[in-house]
């Protein structure tokens, strides 16, 4: 069976394809951007509706099929911003009415887990989910997933989005941060807030706003932003770990393309004699339609199609709610 993903929770709208064997046949990805501000929800909700067709014909094109040979779609059903959710849950809706498909909705985080589960190999990996809105330790157990640990206020994308735009930077703004920590010559003290297993990042924004404005230099502010919070994330992780009694961690979500990030989970897994997994392709750490259409073979599998009037979107569906 062929499966069409799609993924419209946030800024992107991807179109993803992929064959029972987990064989991606296309994952083509669309994002909204901004050279200025940050991410606006009616604005990107628009730009999903705009791209949709287009995105769609790519992803056929590039997978060398036609609708015709699609047997299941899925489509992220959250948790997300409920303007662009509702944009994918419709364009989903209509392709399985009009060429009568079963319909499927996938927990976005899971499909996060499961794509790198799958492209790299990992068994039963504790998994540092780390996007926009999402900052999460996840495991598996008794079956279902469990949230471990998490941000108690924002996600670290939108703490680094948020800085980013307060400094003048365009969205998404973490690729910029990571670009100007690498210039960073001098740590700067900020607040380290670990409680327990979660994690707070509010505290740290504001205090990373006031050195701005006091005249401390935006290089040095990213390089020690990433420092801290990174610290903050690899630390709870390892604790999972060693509580777990786990020796796989796999790092998932669009921050987890960051490099300094993937060189400290590497560094704390070396030392613990454990295994790091990250997906070797970026396309498929960002939100993406692949992601979503193997979530969506596996979630068929297992319970079957969804019926038409239980496709709404769930914009605050918790990963340990599926």
């Amino acid at each position: 069976m062929i499966c069409l993903g799609i993924e419209s929770t946030a800024h992107t709208f991807g179109v993803g394809i992929v064959d029972a064997n987990g064989t991606i046949l296309s994952n083509v990805i669309r994002p909204f951007t901004t050279k200025k501000g940050g991410i606006i929800p009616g604005r990107a909700a628009d730009h999903h509706a705009e791209i949709c067709d287009l995105a769609l014909g790519e992803a056929l094109v590039a997978a060398k099929i036609k609708m015709k040979d699609v047997g299941l779609v899925a489509f992220s059903q959250g948790p997300g911003i409920g303007q662009c959710l509702q944009v994918g849950a419709f364009a989903a809706r209509t392709l399985s009415l009009a060429n009568k498909l079963p319909l499927v909705g996938v927990n976005h985080c899971i499909a996060h887990l499961e794509i790198g589960k799958l492209l790299t190999g990992a068994n039963d990996p504790v998994l540092l989910y780390v996007s926009g809105t999402n900052t999460q330790v996840i495991a598996s157990g008794e079956g279902r997933y469990r949230i471990i640990g998490e941000t108690l206020d924002i996600g670290v994308g939108n703490f680094l989005d948020s800085f980013a735009r307060h400094i003048g930077l365009g969205f998404p703004g973490g690729p910029r941060i990571e670009e100007l920590a690498v210039k960073g010559t001098k740590y700067i003290d900020l607040p380290y807030v670990v409680k327990g297993m979660d994690i707070s990042l509010g505290g740290i924004l504001t205090n990373l706003k006031q050195k701005f404005d006091s005249g401390l230099g935006k290089e040095d502010l990213c390089f020690s932003l990433q420092e801290t919070v990174f610290a903050m994330l690899i630390e709870v992780s390892e604790r999972a770990m060693a509580h777990l009694g786990n020796d796989e961690l796999l790092l998932g979500g669009g921050v987890a393309c960051n490099s300094r990030l993937q060189e400290m989970a590497r560094v704390m897994c070396l030392d613990r004699g454990a295994k790091l997994f990250v997906p070797a392709d970026r396309k498929v750490l960002v939100d993406n339609g692949a992601m979503i259409a193997w979530a969506g073979l596996l979630a068929f599998k297992r319970g079957g199609a969804l019926n038409i009037s239980d496709s709404f979107i769930k914009p605050y569906w918790r990963t340990d709610q599926f």
